[in-house]
């Protein structure tokens, strides 16, 4: 019997849009659904649980209604649940989650086994998101169905460790589904990271370049200007070591010296607080190296799917010349 999860066979391609703070949105989750591939939010981007129960229904009631209209069937749709003592909606937005039954639980900052057995209760499956293996080792023990391996490069809270020991280092104790992030932009990183190990390619800064998505013209533009150069690593921000795109940091008014600091930056009297922070201060990976353009998702999607398709195409001709 597979431990992978059975949701994949069935997909247009094998990748999961990522849950982006302050970006994602039911339009991106709903056409990212739609078009093949999952689509997920996090519970925190509504600032109350009554506005992230209205999200779920509203994804749930698009799918459902896109399904009956075309006889096709819409990916899975996921949640992101911040899983830390500091998130005082954990156990009201896990409540939602298990009454309308999402099918995919997203968990970052803590693998709770009571939250994993809260979704396996309706059927649900949870993914958890990792950049180093005692994480890792974590989320097993806690029966996570699924490891999100955040590698170095990847946009948001990303790891430090390059995807292709990380990839063959978990797979050597887990064996339920895989995710990669970090750095993936295209079609043939799709099949880069199926042919690393992984089940599925986790994508979160090319999805920000939609139109579906919640940035703005000018969050957009930035990361079309950008190289892998323009990408900065630092703690400075959130306390957390984490990419963000450094004209973003320079239009805050954020110096080297801020960003060699340990602790984050006391945003209080120029920015008032940290959410409103990361509204000024944008994250991106360095995969925007191989994005210069805001395509809608369906349009986005069919270029993955095209560029896919080469990859492994030109793959499979490599077998007429190796191993000789």
């Amino acid at each position: 019997m597979s431990n992978k999860a059975t949701f994949i066979k069935d997909l247009s391609l094998p990748a999961v849009a990522a849950p982006m703070f302050l970006i994602s949105g039911p339009q991106l989750v709903i056409e990212c659904c739609k078009n093949g591939i999952v689509g997920t939010f996090p519970a925190l981007n509504q600032r109350t649980t009554a506005g992230f129960e209205e999200w779920v229904i509203a994804i749930k009631s698009a799918l459902n209604a896109f399904e009956e209209e075309t006889g096709k069937k819409a990916a899975p749709f996921g949640v992101n649940l911040i899983v830390h003592p500091t998130n005082p909606r954990l156990e009201a937005d896990l409540k939602i989650c298990i009454k309308h039954q999402v099918p995919l639980i997203i968990t970052s900052l803590g693998a709770v086994s009571q939250v994993v057995d809260a979704v396996h209760s309706y059927g649900g499956l949870v993914f958890h998101d990792i950049i180093k293996k005692r994480h890792a080792e974590k989320a097993a023990e806690a029966g996570v169905d699924g490891l999100i391996l955040v590698s170095a490069g990847a946009g948001g809270h990303a790891g430090t460790i390059n995807p292709i020991p990380l990839v063959a280092e978990i797979k050597k104790f887990f064996n339920k589904t895989i995710l990669l992030s970090g750095c993936l932009s295209n079609g043939r990183d799709i099949a880069t990271a199926l042919q690393m190990g992984a089940d599925l390619a986790y994508m979160g800064t090319r999805f920000i370049n939609t139109k579906e998505s919640k940035a703005t013209e000018e969050y957009r533009k930035m990361i079309i200007d950008a190289g892998t150069d323009d990408v900065v690593y630092t703690a400075a921000i959130s306390g957390v070591h984490a990419n963000f795109l450094g004209a973003s940091l320079k239009a805050a008014g954020i110096t080297e010296a801020d960003l060699k600091k340990d602790t984050k930056i006391d945003f209080g009297k120029e920015l008032n607080t940290e959410a409103k922070a990361w509204k000024t201060i944008w994250s991106a990976g360095q995969g925007v190296t191989s994005i210069d353009n805001v395509p809608s998702v369906s349009e986005l999607i069919g270029t993955l799917k095209s560029e896919f398709k080469t990859a492994i195409e030109e793959q499979i001709k490599l077998l007429e010349i190796y191993p000789k």
